[in-house]
């Protein structure tokens, strides 16, 4: 049998950058936590709007939604917006349900 590190003649290769970044990321959840990553990320995020500006986010975001428009089409953003409509009218829904369960 041959796992991850191995060849099918059994030899040992090297560990992809993906590998050794899952790897990576594993132990570090494994060691502080899944939240750790939340609190790092939202470091992150405070420390690039403090030194970007709120500007910089609206600049990517329009960066972003170009090339997503440039690549699906503007039609796109009707489906997925259709998409996320249906979604909140169900989960509405669901939740009124629940409310009226439990009234007396």
């Amino acid at each position: 049998m041959t796992d991850k590190n191995t060849n099918d003649k059994g030899e040992r290769r090297e560990m992809s950058v993906r590998e050794a970044g899952k790897k990576g990321g594993d132990a570090v959840r494994e060691r502080y936590g899944s939240e750790f990553f939340e609190k790092i990320g939202r470091k992150g995020g405070t420390a690039t709007r403090d030194r970007h500006g709120v500007e910089f986010y609206e600049t990517i975001g329009q960066k972003g939604g170009r090339v997503v428009k440039e690549k699906y089409g503007p039609d796109f953003y009707e489906e997925i917006g259709h998409k996320g409509g249906q979604k909140v009218k169900s989960l509405i829904a669901e939740a009124t349900k629940v409310r009226e369960e439990k009234k007396p």
